[in-house]
Order: C-alpha cells, then sequence, then structure tokens
C-alpha cells in the first residue's frame, strides 16, 4: 500500500489492537525489502534514526520501467506525531516531491508542489504526507500506541480506524516473533490491511497487496505465505459479508417497467418498455403497460434510461475494487494483465458469489525478461516459452493475449500467429523498438492506449519505450504533428483496412496534461463527492513539467489525442472502452471525452455496450436488452444519450440474478451519492400473498403476513 493522502483524525483503540505505550524505535536503523512474484526484488526502504532523533528514509521502487524514487527526513514531539517532515525526490512518472511540514507550538504549517495548508491545532495532530513512503504508517502506529484516549486528529482532514484483525507468530532462523493484522479504514475507498510488531513499540512489519507482492522487514521474507495466507482468510472474511449485505437477490421473476430502453444496436432510445427478468436472464421485452402475470419483484423504472450493463476493457481488477465499478454500472471488466493466481482466485470468488466484482473477462498477460519487465503475467525469454505461455492461457480459457513492452520483437509474429492457432486474438502495447505499423502487419487484433498509437510517428529504432519516454515522448512532440500529412492519413488507413481495434484510454492519459496543483480533469465532476483525502490527491501531479511553456504544449498535444480518437472513429476504426486507472468514474470520463472527440452520446455508450461485448467475444449474452441475454441493466436518471454527464446518474444495477444500490455502494465508502433516490423494488400482492401461504402455519402470523403484502402493493 502506497501512503494514501489526507486525513484528519485518526481513532482507534489501542488497547484492543494490543498496542501498548512506546518510546522511539529502538534499532538505528531498520530496512524493508520488497518481493515480487515476477520481477523479484523491485524496490526498498531504509529507515535510519541519529542519536539527535533524526529519522532518514531512503525509499526506491522500479517496476515497469518506471517508480519513485525519494529521501524523507522527519522528527518526532513527545507525543510521537511529526513535528518536522521533508521529502524530496521523484514520483512514479518522474514529477519532482517537495515537501515540507513543521508544526512550533500550536501551529502547524505544510507546503508541497501541489498545496500550501496552515492550521491552529490544540493537542496532539499528525500530519500525512501527500505522498511517501511506508515510514509514516509506523510513526501513526506508534503514535497511537502512546495516546491516552486512543485518538489523534490528523491534518489536512479526515478519520482513520485500526482494528486488529487477527495475531500470529513468525520466525527468522532462531528468531520468533508475534505480530497482529490490523485494518485500517478512512484511507482512501477500501479498508487496508497489514502487520504490525507488538510488545512495547510497535511499528509496521509486513504489508502484502494480496496480487504478488510484498513489502516486509528485511530478513524476515520466509514469512511471507503464512502472513498472506492469513490476510487472505480475514481479506475474504470482509469481502464475503459485504458482498452478503448489499446484493439484493431478485428470486422468481421481476418485471422493470416504464423503462426507455437504449438499443445499443442502433444507438437509439426505443419507446417506453417492461422488461421481464428469470433467473438472470431476460426473457420478454414488452410495449410498456402490458400485463405482467404473477411476478414476484416489480420495478418501477418511472421512465428512467435502461442501458446494458457497460463494460470497462482495461482493468487490472482487485478484489475491493468491484464496488467502485458496479456502483457506476460497470457489470463487465476486461483485466488486461495480473497475477495470474490472483486472478484465477477473484474469478472463482465471483462465480460463487462471495465477491462483489463486475463479470471479469481475462486478458494473458505476457511479457519479456528485461530490466523493465512489468511484474504481471508470465515473462518469458524464448519462442518455446511465449508458446508454452499462450498454452497456459488457452487451456483456462483466457479469449486473448496481452503483449507488452520488454516482448521480443524477434519473435513476435511467430508469437501472434500461434495464438490465433489456439483461437486467442492478439493485442498489446507496441514492444520497444518497433512502432504500431509493425505490430498490425504482424498480426495484432487491438492496440492498447493511445500513445502507443501515436508513437507510430514519434519513434526511431533506438528509441526504448520501457521507459517513461512512452509518455514522455508523446506528451512533448504531438502538438506538432500534423494529422492530414500523408503518413498519418495511411496509417489511419492501414488501421481502418485490418480493423484493428484501438483501447485509447484517453482519460488516464489526462495525467499527461495534469500540473501540480490543478485538479485532475478527468475526476473534477465527481471530486466534491469523495471523501477528503481521495480529493487531495485529485490535485497531484505525475509528469515533470517545469514550466508554464511546457504546461502549455503538454495541454495542446493532449487535446490532439482526444481529437486523433474521433479522427479513427470516423475512419471506421473500431473503439472500445477502457480506464486503466479508477474503477468506474474513470469510465464515465472516457465516455466524454469520446463525446469531445466527436461522438455523440449514444454512440459512446454504443462503444461501452455493443463494442465491448462484440471484441469479448460475449455478444451472446451481453451488450444490448434482449430476450435470452444476461439481465446486466443499469437505470440511469436522466438521458445520456443526449447529455453523456448523465451517465454518472446510476439509480439501479442489476447482475448476476441480483440488484444492487448504487447510493447505498457509495455511501459504503464515503462517497457522496450521485442520484436522491434508488427506485423501489416492490413485491406484489399476489405474490407476496402466495409466497406467505406456501410457508408452514396459518392463524394469526399468516393473517399478518397477508396484511403486510396487502400493504406493500
Amino acid at each position: 500500500m502506497k501512503l494514501n493522502p489526507t486525513l484528519a483524525k485518526l481513532a482507534t483503540c489501542a488497547a484492543a489492537c494490543g498496542l501498548a505505550a512506546s518510546a522511539a524505535w529502538p534499532a538505528q536503523t531498520l530496512t524493508y525489502t520488497f518481493v515480487n512474484d515476477t520481477i523479484g526484488t523491485p524496490g526498498r526502504q531504509v529507515v535510519e534514526r541519529s542519536d539527535d532523533g533524526l529519522y532518514t528514509v531512503t525509499y526506491i521502487y522500479k517496476n515497469n520501467g518506471r517508480g519513485p524514487e525519494f529521501t524523507e527526513r522527519y522528527r518526532l514531539a513527545p507525543d510521537g506525531s511529526f513535528s518536522e517532515y521533508h521529502i524530496v525526490g521523484t514520483s512514479t512518472m518522474g514529477a519532482k516531491l517537495d515537501e515540507h511540514f513543521e508544526r512550533r507550538g500550536a501551529r502547524a504549517e505544510w507546503h508541497s508542489t501541489t498545496e500550501r495548508g496552515a492550521a491552529t491545532v490544540a493537542g496532539s495532530a499528525m500530519y500525512v504526507p501527500l505522498g511517501g513512503s511506508y515510514a509514516p504508517n509506523s510513526v501513526f502506529i506508534a503514535a497511537l500506541a502512546k495516546s491516552a484516549d486512543a485518538t489523534m486528529p490528523l491534518l489536512p482532514n479526515g478519520t482513520l480506524r485500526i482494528r486488529k484483525i487477527d495475531e500470529i507468530e513468525v520466525t527468522n532462523g532462531s528468531q520468533t516473533r508475534k505480530v497482529q493484522l490490523i485494518a485500517q479504514t478512512g484511507i482512501g475507498l477500501q479498508p487496508w490491511f497489514e502487520w504490525i510488531t507488538t510488545g512495547p513499540e510497535p511499528r509496521l512489519f509486513a504489508s502484502a497487496d494480496l496480487a504478488g507482492e510484498i513489502f516486509i522487514e528485511t530478513g524476515w521474507e520466509g514469512s511471507r505465505a503464512k502472513l498472506e495466507a492469513r490476510q487472505r482468510i480475514a481479506e475474504q472474511a470482509a469481502l464475503s459479508e459485504r458482498a452478503a449485505r448489499l446484493r439484493h437477490p431478485l428470486p422468481g421473476m421481476t418485471v422493470i417497467r416504464n423503462a426507455r430502453v437504449f438499443d445499443s444496436d442502433t444507438a437509439t432510445l426505443r419507446p417506453a418498455a417492461d422488461v421481464y427478468l428469470l433467473r438472470g436472464r431476460i426473457t420478454q421485452v414488452l410495449p410498456a403497460g402490458s400485463p405482467a402475470r404473477d411476478a414476484d419483484q416489480e420495478i418501477d423504472a418511472a421512465g428512467r434510461v435502461l442501458l446494458p450493463g457497460l463494460f470497462d476493457m482495461h482493468a487490472h481488477v482487485w478484489r475491493w475494487g468491484g464496488l467502485l465499478d458496479l456502483a457506476a454500472g460497470v457489470t463487465s471488466v476486461r483485466d488486461m494483465g495480473n497475477n495470474n493466481a490472483t486472478l484465477q482466485s477473484m474469478l472463482d470468488d465471483t462465480a460463487a458469489g462471495s465477491l462483489l466484482m463486475p463479470q471479469i473477462t481475462p486478458c494473458g498477460f505476457i511479457e519479456g525478461r528485461s530490466p523493465f519487465s512489468s511484474s504481471y503475467g508470465i515473462t518469458i525469454s524464448t519462442l518455446d516459452e511465449a508458446r508454452r505461455a499462450v498454452d497456459w492461457y488457452a487451456q483456462r480459457g483466457y479469449p486473448q493475449l496481452k503483449v507488452y513492452n520488454s516482448f521480443p520483437k524477434e519473435i513476435l509474429r511467430e508469437t501472434v500467429a500461434y495464438a490465433h492457432s489456439r483461437g486467442m486474438r492478439v493485442s498489446g502495447h507496441v514492444p520497444a523498438f518497433m512502432r504500431a505499423a509493425d505490430v498490425v502487419d504482424q498480426g495484432y487484433d487491438e492496440i492498447q492506449h493511445i500513445n502507443q498509437v501515436l508513437l507510430n510517428f514519434l519513434v526511431t529504432p533506438e528509441t526504448d519505450t520501457r521507459t517513461i519516454e512512452r509518455f514522455r515522448l508523446p506528451a512533448d512532440k504531438i502538438a506538432d504533428l500534423d494529422f492530414d500529412s500523408k503518413p498519418v492519413q495511411d496509417f489511419i488507413a492501414l488501421l481502418a483496412s485490418h480493423q484493428t481495434v484501438i483501447d485509447p484510454t484517453l482519460a488516464t492519459f489526462d495525467f499527461m496534461q495534469q500540473r501540480d496543483g490543478e485538479l485532475a480533469a478527468a475526476y473534477a465532476a465527481v471530486a466534491d463527492h469523495m471523501p477528503p483525502d481521495v480529493r487531495r490527491s485529485f490535485f497531484v501531479g505525475s509528469m515533470n513539467i517545469p514550466d508554464d511553456a511546457t504546461d502549455a504544449r503538454y495541454k495542446r498535444s493532449y487535446a490532439k489525442m482526444v481529437e486523433f480518437v474521433g479522427r479513427m472513429y470516423r475512419a471506421g476504426i473500431p473503439l472500445v472502452a477502457g480506464t486503466d486507472a479508477m474503477p468506474g468514474f474513470t469510465l464515465q470520463a472516457e465516455l466524454a471525452l469520446y463525446v469531445k472527440a466527436g461522438l455523440t452520446p449514444a454512440q459512446a455508450l454504443q462503444v461501452a455496450t455493443r463494442n465491448a461485448a462484440r471484441y469479448t467475444g460475449t455478444s451472446r449474452d451481453r451488450g444490448s436488452v434482449a430476450p435470452g441475454k444476461l439481465a446486466d441493466l443499469v437505470l440511469v436518471d436522466g438521458d445520456p444519450t443526449r447529455d453523456i454527464e448523465d451517465v454518472r446518474k446510476v439509480a439501479l444495477v442489476v447482475t448476476q440474478g441480483h440488484w444492487l444500490s448504487p447510493r447505498e455502494m457509495h455511501t459504503e465508502m464515503g462517497i457522496t451519492p450521485f442520484v436522491d433516490a434508488v427506485p423501489a423494488v416492490r413485491t406484489p400482492a399476489k405474490a407476496a400473498v402466495a409466497q406467505a401461504g406456501a410457508g408452514p402455519g396459518s392463524g394469526p402470523a399468516m393473517r399478518a403476513r397477508m396484511h403486510e403484502a396487502a400493504q406493500a402493493d
């Protein structure tokens, strides 16, 4: 877990967590290591404490050709909070990190490249850095252990709670240590699970993401399997409880009355209709007002627009992210790269109903071995290894392969042909030292990301796009690219003639134009609905944009990326809508950008429904509202076929035989809901009486149930 920004109050129970009062850490130097299943040890953290109480943290993490590198220095007040904090270095994408905090008496002040703030504070208060290492987590833990009343206000805002979940013993040679699993809530939109030491001076021991990587105190790496196994049980128990609480079953037959159905084939709204559902599928779509016989549930759409469930065609799913997707009406996702064992487990749990997650279409991730390799999927060096990787995915029903940056270009054509022979589509990034036109020629069915498409005109045979050059070059050069020139027009014609699908992820690439302190355009429409710490994070830039001239240039380049998507669409090149970022909200922003590129709102919705089903091979079951298809349905306030922003007003979602309330799901995450009311799911009197009569008993209890049923009609 990377530190999430902005908290206000840290409220917990020190006694319940087994946290005892302590002084500073006893060790002068403490080292932590990242351990990753695929790429080994991508980073480390070293914490040193000098005799005068100054802590110095050296942090480096490199994965996928990028990563942060910085130094933190801080001092602690007697209550364990920061009296001083300073970080300098670079972020994941190369942005400058320079953040300061200082407290003198009751006056606290902080400033960074993103923000400036101050507060007058009485008593204890803990500053939460915008970014940084895992070291502040240990500071929080130790400070809570020293707090007399188990609370500590934090700056600038928010509320953190810590709850003990589990306790086990781990060993390192002859050493034995007792550690506790805690769950933190109030940072971001999900609980964070961490392992801490016990005894008089508690601190962070390990943080496992359960997706192939752990951050752990050096020397104790052998404890990883035990820690992850216990944490997985705890997390799944919490997820199962959430699923049981937020999923509402639709037994028997359900009719959704008076809905304006979006026809994804023609990108038009049909007249009002009644849609019948049984056992998770649509049985009939009839004109509104048609008589329903013995419906078990009725949902009054009251003229709302009914969309097929939306697809996010570029996700990297994790267990806690499904709620964000479902609340946005995203009932299907295509996973474009993951830890394979983790993804298989999520597929199993989703099918079993113990995980709130859209239905997942898995895409097999295949990468070449290099110092820049990504940590997802299967890493290969030879054609034989590539074929074995394709076999592994094909045998598990993966319909598509995704090729990544370090893949050896010498074996690309044969690997693509082999995947095709196994019935798989092939997509991906453009491997280093190649151009987009080359991968189209070698058989790609699809290309991910607008930068990978437009790098076609920017790279030379020596350009290494495994590094952040794949972001810097488009930001710097596309502003001057002539889209009407013959090379560009020839390339557009090539894509159109091959019907190469493009997955632009435009909203994600908004980071190319965002300067520190600016609100990210992709999340401007939802920022005020977010918890304060999440909203604070939307102002943090990713790229190194040192001056106004660079800023203006990068913004022009991004605007032309948006324009190019519109040009491709008008040329007949198929689009699919993906995100590669925050679930749910980013897809809504993506569709708004397609409208900005020149698509109508209805055409943008068509891309996220019909096109998505077509290119995941699921058109038989999804992508439209029609008899025989899965009842993956989204009721929306307003009319998103006229104003694409209305797609944010999701009132109710039906999927996997249940109905879900976005209002309820957003409230669960601390997000202010986007709709005022949820359509009522009613049980008609006749059906309710029949249900009551089917059970045992009679007399007053039976009459009471019949009376309640009559009142419900």
